[in-house]
């Protein structure tokens, strides 16, 4: 804990009434800066990164593992560390009259989540490599492509970029990642990172090394959700055999236990809690579908669906009965300024997405029964995270 965290601890002591401090802190989407749980995985992960210690890239490698084992976490984690480390001897480099030291790759970091397209994709790493900012307009994806060649020619050292959410829907798979790359220097190695086993991908006959992570055990996943009660809310605000029972419920998935601590803690808030108690995780555990949906796919969402799903959250369970009452309570809101048409299209292609669900509504009528939407995600953390970024 730094000193900046400790003024706040004592700062909020004296507040009963400010049980979150900080509703990012506890979000599954959001990383710490050195996540907690995953020493083992940043060690091999430095082992094969070892070569750019020595001023040469790495080969190709492929970080794997399932759903909220902590994978971004640790490679965004290392990525900023390394890039620091880059920038500094850079700039050490640069400046020293002494010999200079074989120049470090540089390090950037690219989630396919939000990088749809191969313009997207060039734009992302050469915003990363330079100072000044790239237009999204008015030039093409071939200008893009030939400036990455020219600040790449520069380089002795080249680049490692790290790819995330790779074969993921929505994102590019194997071999569409692996023809983007062909378009770049040969002084560019990648760090593909997915859920797919080694095995079902083809991403491996153009890497070295395979990295598993395997999900958190019991343990290491408590300290992963009170690091984040230590971050995000008031001092004793949750007690361990509460946070027992939300690691054993989440199974190794720290995504599905962050999200369940974020809900908890909201409802508490909003009963005017000081602390959350064992109602507030009953209720939490409860609203949260299994299998979820990870967040960070709903938050990259095109803003109109984002706005559908945010109106969703809030309607009544009998107004969700069809997809067609489901559209009409969206499309009536005030803040929603788009068709039923276009609402019933988005639902159908986010259920497709698996962001929502479509199931077969009971019904004693003659014909075939309505279906209803269903959330795949966690409501309570999309609305508040939501809400917070309007």
């Amino acid at each position: 804990m730094n000193l900046d965290e400790r003024i706040r601890h004592r700062r909020g002591q004296g507040d009963g009434q400010q049980l979150v401090r900080d509703y990012s802190a506890l979000s599954p989407v959001s990383h710490l800066d050195e996540p907690s749980g995953r020493g083992p995985v940043m060690e091999r992960l430095l082992d094969h990164l070892e070569p750019i210690f020595d001023g040469q890239l790495p080969p190709n490698g492929y970080l794997h593992g399932p759903f909220g084992s902590g994978k971004s976490a640790v490679v965004t984690s290392l990525f900023d560390h390394l890039e620091q480390f880059s920038s500094g001897t850079r700039s050490i480099i640069h400046t020293s009259t002494r010999p200079a030291s074989p120049t470090t790759p540089g390090f950037v970091y690219v989630d396919l989540r939000g990088t749809t397209s191969e313009f997207a994709f060039y734009h992302d790493v050469l915003d990363a490599l330079v100072d000044e900012s790239v237009p999204h307009h008015g030039i093409s994806t071939g200008e893009i492509r030939d400036r990455l060649h020219d600040i790449l020619g520069l380089s002795r050292a080249g680049v490692v970029i790290g790819v995330d959410h790779v074969d993921e829907p929505n994102t590019f798979d194997a071999e569409s990642l692996v023809d983007l790359f062909a378009g770049l220097p040969s002084n560019v190695t990648w760090l593909a990172v997915g859920r797919v086993p080694p095995n079902r991908t083809a991403l491996t006959e153009y890497t070295a090394t395979s990295i598993p992570v395997q999900r958190y055990q019991r343990q290491m996943l408590v300290d992963v959700v009170m690091t984040r009660v230590s971050e995000g809310l008031a001092r004793q605000a949750l007690d361990h055999e509460l946070a027992r029972r939300i690691a054993d419920w989440a199974e190794g998935n720290a995504h599905d236990a962050l999200a369940a601590l974020f809900t908890a803690a909201d409802h508490a808030r909003r009963a005017g809690k000081n602390h959350i108690d064992s109602s507030d995780v009953s209720d939490a555990l409860g609203e949260i579908p299994l299998p979820s949906v990870s967040l960070g796919r709903v938050l990259q969402l095109p803003a109109n669906k984002q706005t559908v799903l945010r109106e969703l959250v809030d309607l009544d369970p009998v107004d969700c009965e069809s997809v067609t009452a489901t559209t009409e309570g969206i499309s009536e809101s005030h803040s929603v300024d788009l068709s039923a048409a276009t609402v019933k299209r988005y639902l159908y292609e986010m259920a497709e997405l698996g962001i929502v669900e479509r199931v077969q509504s009971q019904s004693t009528s003659k014909g075939r029964p309505p279906s209803r939407v269903e959330l795949r995600f966690p409501p309570t953390v999309f609305r508040r995270l939501y809400d917070l970024r309007e």
